[in-house]
């Protein structure tokens, strides 16, 4: 299963394409005062800027029979299912909270609380498999 915003990579890759198509834009539009170079930074300004916004448009949460890997704007984290405890979402948060076994919690921003009733459902279906898997077995 697989869990990620729905507006969120719409917003961001919306704007990527509008600053991309306007930094080449006004590049091309640019008085000729401004040489090449100025012309090239454009571009790469804008380049960079659609970057940043693929990192917040490929947020996601997905689960598998190995375990869970929550994708967020700068790191990607995958825990085996015993290192997962719980996952919470208290009103007012932003995104759920993974709790793990070594006492650290992990923010999961694939599922937005903005998104009331999807996120809601999205947490439960979660909780529901880390409960179902998240205990190792107790080997005889």
């Amino acid at each position: 299963m697989t869990w990620r915003p729905r507006r969120a990579p719409i917003i961001a890759y919306g704007l990527a394409a509008v600053m991309i198509g306007g930094s080449v834009l006004l590049a091309v539009v640019l008085p000729p005062m401004f040489g090449v170079p100025d012309r090239i930074g454009i571009v790469v300004f804008g380049l960079l800027v659609a970057a940043l916004l693929h990192l917040l448009g490929r947020l996601r949460v997905s689960a598998d029979e190995r375990g869970v890997t929550v994708v967020n704007p700068l790191r990607v984290h995958h825990y085996e299912w015993p290192e997962l405890l719980d996952v919470t979402m208290v009103e007012g948060d932003p995104w759920p909270k993974l709790d793990l076994a070594n006492g650290l919690s992990l923010g999961a921003m694939g599922i937005q609380s903005t998104e009331r009733e999807r996120s809601r459902r999205a947490v439960s279906e979660l909780s529901a498999l880390i409960r179902e898997r998240g205990e190792a077995p107790d080997r005889v």
